[in-house]
């Protein structure tokens, strides 16, 4: 079961670029779960799969006997729901529905991907970390910068 959650049931065996096809997969769901559960629903899930991904990291990372194989792809999954989390909170406050914003989904995506890809300061330095946790932490700080990346984009754009 932990290689099923940390591969996300296998999409981290597709390629090229498994990362990339998680963090596709994350966005689509988010907007799933936005649509049926709302933005509690999401929270819950990003929470609770932060937490049960963390684990089942750990346990196929010991399994496996690698520092971070391509295939773990729930730390896309989290780090890109963190980045899609303003998106997510708009349209709970503006009560949009959530492919109203469509471009903040793709903006969020982008943002994600470049800093998960270039790993710059901190990012870099999570990464480095062993075990679960610089397999995990790097994209949530990738996530925490695409978020904040995206709220001035929509700052910016929107005059705020």
């Amino acid at each position: 079961m932990s290689a099923a959650i940390a591969t996300i049931f296998g999409i981290g065996f597709l390629r090229p670029a498994p990362g990339t096809w998680g963090s596709l997969f994350a966005i689509i769901l988010a907007i799933l779960l936005l649509e049926i559960f709302g933005i509690i629903g999401f929270v819950f899930a990003l929470l609770s799969i932060s937490a049960f991904g963390w684990r089942a990291t750990s346990v196929y990372l010991k399994q496996t006997k690698t520092k971070d194989p391509s295939e773990v792809v729930i730390d896309e999954l989290i780090g890109q729901w963190i980045a899609a989390l303003p998106i997510a909170l708009a349209v709970f406050y503006f009560r949009l529905d959530p492919l109203d914003l469509w471009p903040g989904w793709i903006c969020s995506f982008l943002f994600f991907r470049l800093f998960d890809i270039f790993k710059p300061s901190l990012i870099g330095w999570a990464d480095k970390k062993n075990g679960a946790l610089g397999v995990m932490l790097d994209d949530i700080f990738a996530g925490i910068a695409a978020a904040i990346c995206t709220i001035i984009l929509a700052v910016l754009y929107h005059g705020l």
